[in-house]
């Protein structure tokens, strides 16, 4: 028991010890597709290893998020990945003989821009078998996972510049506990476990539409909540669409609108404008969804309005605010699927998300702050992490640009012991955000931190001493 003395303001708790229950070489504080990847590699490398994670398995967005995004192995642990969840059949591809009227689609979250008629291939992993695969790779290397643990703050020490990471405290079943570590991993996707420990970070809210309605408020890209339904008839739902010449539903949810059956914003006008994401993610006019598995198993966008500009990743209030909003809007869709879409009368709701994805955090400034102008310039460098990467960048009319990321990107600006991964990246807003948020860039990024944390120990230095002049990818 805490005795308190507090006033209607604040609580004051006095000095508290909060026990150390676990020390190791490397410490991840978050299990996504970065943070996985890191703590396997470095325990591979055989440093003793603790992962953090707040869900009940690791992988993210990809797997508690039911992302679940497939697609051909880039190397490394990421390929590791695609071949055994080939193998243990969680993967699941949807193509123009599965799905006859889906490019070019509009309610085809992915293909909407193409042909019609046009073939393509979608796969995607079981998100539930997937993480079970994932906690066994990390069991096998010898990873202690906390799964059920929160990060709560960093305990860093300011006797000198730059900062170092101590330890961190956890909230978990038993309580706070303190967890010690000589490098730390930042795997949260938000930079949270950077911004505790006194690193520099640029706040979400990146480019902005070149619109009248914008008022000039800083809107973070919305987070989104996945879920999914099964038993859907895909050929009525295509039938209807055709036969009642209704491709967007719009007639549907016109009917459903005047039945008082939809609630404001679930289905709203897309912003116009032309920022750097365009439309993408800020208006949601109508159904958006994706093949997921077998039985007739959609994976449905639910995302948050972008007009309320909420700041998910360090704002509480904002946080709730979509949680809550997002369900609602879940509830109401599937009901209103089941009523009023031809194809969905037997479907049920499956599952829905653990949270909500958040796509525009904070963005942590390292030693390097890689930009676009770096890509545009073709610039090169000498600690780069990869061998030159080819990537489509949708804000350049999908272009390929050939570019090299380096490993100062890695490196956070005054702490000394921690490495950043994934969308963690020090990367600015339309880099991060368009091409390298996916899960096999993440999981690239997580193996190069865990085999700079460890070949950083077992040369008895700090990330930032490493003198990086080898591509790893």
């Amino acid at each position: 028991m805490i005795e308190a003395d507090g006033t209607s303001a604040t609580v004051s708790v006095g000095p508290t010890q909060i026990p150390v229950t676990h020390e190791a070489d490397v410490v991840v504080v978050g299990g996504g597709p970065g943070g996985f990847a890191a703590a396997l590699k470095a325990a591979r490398m055989g440093v003793s290893v603790i992962l953090i994670e707040r869900f009940d398995m690791p992988g993210g967005v990809h797997t508690s998020g039911l992302q679940g995004a497939a697609g051909p192995g880039v190397g490394g642990i990421h390929t590791e990945l695609m071949n055994l969840f080939e193998d243990r059949g969680y993967i699941y591809t949807a193509t123009q003989d599965t799905h006859p009227g889906w490019a070019g689609n509009p309610l085809a979250h992915y293909e909407c821009k193409m042909k019609s008629g046009s073939d393509f291939t979608r796969a995607s992993f079981n998100p539930e078998g997937a993480g079970s695969v994932m906690a066994g790779l990390l069991e096998e290397a010898g990873v202690t996972a906390l799964y059920g643990a929160s990060f709560v703050e960093a305990v860093v020490s300011r006797e000198a510049a730059p900062r170092r990471i101590e330890a961190i405290i956890i909230e978990t079943a038993s309580g706070r506990q303190a967890i010690r570590g000589k490098i730390f991993i930042e795997g949260s996707g938000t930079g949270q476990l950077a911004a505790a420990a006194g690193a520099p970070f640029v706040r979400g809210g990146g480019g902005q539409p070149d619109s009248a309605d914008w008022d000039g408020v800083k809107r973070p890209i919305p987070g989104g909540l996945l879920w999914t339904m099964t038993g859907v008839k895909y050929d009525r739902l295509i039938k209807h669409q055709e036969d009642a010449k209704d491709p967007w539903l719009e007639k549907v949810i016109a009917e459903a609108t005047s039945a008082g059956d939809l609630p404001p914003g679930l289905y709203r006008p897309r912003m116009g404008g032309s920022g750097v994401y365009g439309e993408h993610y800020i208006g949601h006019p109508t159904l958006d969804m994706s093949p997921f598995q077998d039985n007739g198993t959609f994976i449905i966008w639910q995302n948050v309005p972008y007009e309320w500009a909420l700041h998910m990743d360090d704002t509480a209030e904002d946080d709730a605010k979509a949680k809550l909003a997002l369900r609602r809007f879940i509830d109401a869709e599937s009901l209103f699927l089941r009523k009023y879409v031809p194809g969905f009368e037997d479907a049920t709701l499956a599952n829905v998300g653990r949270f909500v994805g958040i796509r525009d955090g904070r963005h942590p400034i390292g030693e390097h702050v890689f930009c676009l102008e770096d890509v545009l310039s073709g610039q090169r460098f000498r600690d780069a992490v990869t061998k030159p990467m080819t990537k489509t960048f949708f804000w350049d009319g999908y272009r390929k640009h050939e570019f090299e990321v380096p490993f100062r990107s890695f490196l956070p600006k005054d702490v000394d012991n921690l490495i950043l991964t994934g969308a963690s990246l020090s990367f600015t807003y339309e880099t991060i955000f368009m091409v390298m948020r996916n899960i096999p860039w993440c999981t690239q990024t997580g193996e190069i931190a865990g085999f700079a944390a460890g070949r950083a120990l077992e040369k008895g230095l700090t990330p930032k001493e490493l003198d990086w002049r080898e591509a790893y990818f």
